[in-house]
């Protein structure tokens, strides 16, 4: 029989192993500390929300990772220079999201809800980048519940105020 301690060994490396491959993974313009975003203010029907813009791809990659939890009045809008089948993975995020995905005439493609976070290295490893069903121009990400709580569905529209 094995002891504690030839069994602890391998599976401490293991994850110290896993750690490293998780960190390496990650791009480098996502490392960084402190990511400024431009600030703009769009609405879902008639539920008016202060967002941050991802509209450069050192942003897109960034998004709300390391980010603390957002109030619901608050979200994320990634702008693409032209519509396509963009996908969306919750690498170091620390909450749960429901996520909203808009063609250019702001009608609703596709919505997932209570998409939880990837934060462990093992979670990382395995973390799934979530594909939607048709193309779009623009994807939101606000806090899980968001979607049921204003009673957003497949009719909804996005309106752009200021982005």
């Amino acid at each position: 029989m094995a002891s504690r301690t030839q069994i602890l060994i391998p599976v401490g490396i293991a994850t110290v192993i896993i750690g490293i491959v998780g960190l390496l993974s990650i791009p480098s313009d996502s490392k960084l500390e402190s990511v400024e975003f431009p600030r703009g203010t769009i609405k879902v029907d008639d539920v008016p929300l202060q967002v941050q813009i991802a509209d450069t791809e050192p942003r897109r990659i960034r998004g709300l990772m390391f980010q603390e939890q957002l109030p619901y009045d608050q979200g994320m809008i990634f702008v693409f220079e032209q519509p396509g089948l963009y996908s969306l993975w919750m690498l170091n995020m620390q909450f749960s999201l429901d996520m909203i995905w808009f063609d250019e005439q702001g009608n609703v493609v596709h919505m997932e809800k209570n998409v939880p976070p990837c934060k462990t290295a093992l979670e990382t490893m395995t973390c799934q980048s979530i594909i939607p069903e048709g193309n779009a121009m623009y994807i939101l990400e606000v806090t899980s519940g968001f979607i049921d709580k204003y009673s957003i569905t497949k009719d909804s529209k996005i309106s752009i105020i200021s982005i």
